[in-house]
């Protein structure tokens, strides 16, 4: 009975794990985005694992994002800058992730920091597919956004 237990406790734990790795939260999938782009782990200018796009973005947008990367062949796609900074050089300081606003199966993240003293807000998009947020577009303070330059550079 002893070890039923302990077995049973174990896949509870290897559960939570799993739940936590897929990001069960709005905010919770950005800081990761975050994360693994800092550790040089990025879905972004990678082209050899589709997967890491597919666990960060949604459908729509992973395939936009893959046909860029596989049509420029490690030269500059749709974006010649760091997507997650908005700018080609970077000194970040003061980085906060907000709260998610939701609202059914979507929802919005800002995120602000200042970088080389300029203070700066992005805004985060998402959407529930399956049951786990992914970012469908990320959008600039000076009007772009993401989706967007992937649908401009795809001829969408």
């Amino acid at each position: 009975m002893h070890a039923l237990s302990l077995l049973l406790l174990l896949v509870a734990f290897n559960l939570k794990l799993f739940a936590a790795d897929k990001a069960a939260t709005p905010e919770a999938l950005v800081a990761k985005l975050y994360k693994a782009h800092d550790a040089e782990k990025s879905p972004f200018f990678q082209d050899k694992d589709r997967a890491l796009v597919d666990d960060y973005f949604t459908k729509e947008m992973a395939d936009l994002m893959w046909k860029d990367i596989k049509a420029s062949k490690g030269e500059v796609g749709a974006i010649d800058f760091d997507p997650l900074y908005n700018a080609q050089d970077t000194e970040i300081k003061n980085f906060v992730i907000n709260q998610a606003k939701v609202d059914g199966g979507k929802a919005t993240v800002v995120v602000n920091f200042t970088n080389l003293g300029k203070k700066t807000l992005i805004t985060f998009k998402l959407a529930q597919q399956n049951d786990v947020w992914k970012i469908s577009d990320i959008q600039y303070p000076e009007g772009h956004a993401l989706l967007k330059l992937y649908k401009d550079a795809a001829g969408n």
